[in-house]
């Protein structure tokens, strides 16, 4: 055995949620993610279990992810979305009945997501989550958690108790939902700023990861680079990405899902087809947007796309699990020679990427599994599995640092959203000051718009605004919910200031900002 690997699959989104609309579209992007990532790889996780391929991988679940996936309302729109979606494929097989290659396609899809919705129903009963926590019990997966409503850390850090709050809510709500205390945390963003390990340790948080230049700018420098973990001066480990390993897969330039045999990701149906036969797919203004049935794959830097071959691009995944597997070989043949002990490659990734943006993502995972398995030169493990291997490690201070473009701040502070940290800055010292005026108020209604008041801080604090700012994708959705947000927590504590309740306002909260049933506001005192 040559090397360890550490796959770690960020698991993330924003807590979105419209009672008052029968389809809203930045609902889908949790519906996508079900049907591309989480439950094709659920899937194919269960294929290598049932095949007794040993594998091991961490996950982190967001605390927002968690608690839409158990969401009634959010789950009842998602079930609809499946029909409609499988209804579409139906549909399509009728459509494209002259086109013999086309309707190979749209027949591959119906039976795709069939058997989707059987898994679903069947193993999963119902329950993304279930597939988690079965794969947790098997010791293949290690679960980890991420702050809160997944807020930029570094940027909240004015105010210690607001980040204090981000962790212990996201500990508390991993525990109610698979049962333990979380090992690890990602960090969201990986943004990392001096002092952090301090408060994680405080809530007996073991690892946490960070990115290369996190780790490589360390004082004084690892011994080890990224290819082993440090420990900061307050003992919580720190694993750094390898940047070689992680831009193999998740660059569409210059990583296998750029391969002209992929599925192209853009071409879908619901731009392609007559509006009139496409509406009831799409938003019902008439927006169109993404069904998920694409015929087209990458072909190259051509607007003439051909036809997808979902046969071909399984043998290709094949081929580029060889090639990563053994690349990760020679890589840690390497690093032996320059180590006095084995080598760690970690690789993070998005699990989005995989079955969404690169839809045969999840295959390739499945065939570098069992690669590994096969082979035995390259051993897959789990932070714990690794700490408890090496309990010994360099003690450093890791770099602040994140993994956004420029590896800083920048993304999440520019002057396109900085405006958002004043208002979260004074909501968070006014919470605080709150919870210390109320602390064991025993009014019923008070303690209600005490704790909706922590759900609209937690929510307005959410990295994913301000990157979409800047990202200018969502950016109108993403401005509106900073500033609603803002707007109801003025509101609300205004109620408590002058005694003047408006509970039917507070009740629409309740609904729609429901997040973190449980909540208790004296946290923050």
């Amino acid at each position: 055995m040559k090397g360890y690997w550490m796959l770690v699959l960020h698991s993330h989104l924003p807590f979105v949620k419209h009672p008052e609309y029968s389809y809203f579209l930045e609902e889908h992007w949790l519906f996508e993610a079900i049907t591309e990532t989480y439950l094709p790889l659920l899937m194919n996780l269960k294929k290598l279990h049932d095949e007794k391929i040993d594998f091991r991988l961490t996950t982190s679940i967001t605390p927002s992810l968690a608690e839409m996936l158990l969401d009634n309302h959010l789950m009842d729109k998602y079930r609809t979305f499946l029909n409609n979606t499988i209804n579409l494929t139906q549909k399509e097989i009728s459509r494209t009945g002259g086109n013999p290659k086309e309707n190979r396609l749209a027949r591959f899809y119906n039976e795709r997501l069939n058997k989707i919705r059987t898994f679903f129903y069947g193993f999963l009963d119902g329950n993304v989550l279930n597939g988690y926590r079965y794969f947790a019990k098997t010791k293949n997966i290690e679960i980890i958690t991420s702050a809160a409503t997944h807020g930029f850390l570094p940027l909240l850090s004015m105010n210690e108790k607001a980040v204090e709050v981000q962790i212990d809510t996201a500990i508390k709500t991993h525990k109610k939902h698979f049962g333990v205390r979380p090992k690890g945390i990602w960090l969201p963003e990986c943004a990392y700023y001096e002092g952090l390990d301090k408060i994680l340790d405080k809530y007996n948080i073991q690892y946490f990861f960070l990115d290369s230049h996190g780790i490589a700018f360390a004082r004084p420098a690892p011994k080890y680079g990224v290819f082993a973990p440090i420990y900061t001066p307050s003992g919580v480990a720190a694993f750094g990405r390898d940047p070689e390993s992680s831009k193999q897969v998740w660059s569409s330039k210059e990583g296998y899902p750029g391969d002209y045999a992929y599925r192209d990701f853009y071409r879908d149906i619901g731009y392609d087809l007559d509006l009139e036969y496409i509406k009831p797919y799409i938003n019902p203004d008439g927006m169109r947007v993404f069904t998920g049935i694409k015929y087209y794959k990458i072909t190259g830097e051509t607007h003439q796309k051909e036809l997808y071959d979902p046969i071909a691009a399984e043998e290709k995944t094949k081929e580029h699990a060889l090639n990563f597997h053994f690349n990760r070989i020679k890589q840690a043949e390497h690093l032996s020679s320059l180590m006095d002990r084995t080598p760690l490659i970690v690789s993070p990734y998005d699990a989005e990427l995989f079955g969404h943006w690169w839809f045969e993502g999840v295959d390739f995972l499945y065939h570098l599994f069992k690669a590994m398995d096969l082979h035995k030169e390259i051993k897959p493990i789990t932070p714990s599995g690794y700490l408890e291997i090496f309990p010994t490690n360099q003690v450093v201070e890791p770099s602040p640092s994140s993994w956004g473009d420029k590896g800083y701040y920048d993304v999440w502070l520019n002057g396109g959203n900085d405006w958002v940290y004043k208002h979260l800055h004074h909501m968070a010292d006014d919470m605080q000051k709150l919870a210390k005026d109320y602390y064991n108020e025993d009014n019923p209604l008070k303690i209600r718009i005490l704790n909706q008041l922590m759900r609209e801080l937690l929510l307005a604090q959410s990295s994913d605004w301000a990157f979409l700012m800047t990202t200018q994708t969502a950016k109108e959705y993403s401005v509106r919910r900073t500033k609603e947000h803002i707007s109801n927590f003025i509101k609300l504590e205004n109620m408590l200031r002058t005694d003047k309740y408006n509970e039917e306002f507070l009740k629409s909260l309740e609904t729609r900002d429901s997040i973190f049933q449980g909540i208790d506001f004296n946290i923050y005192a």
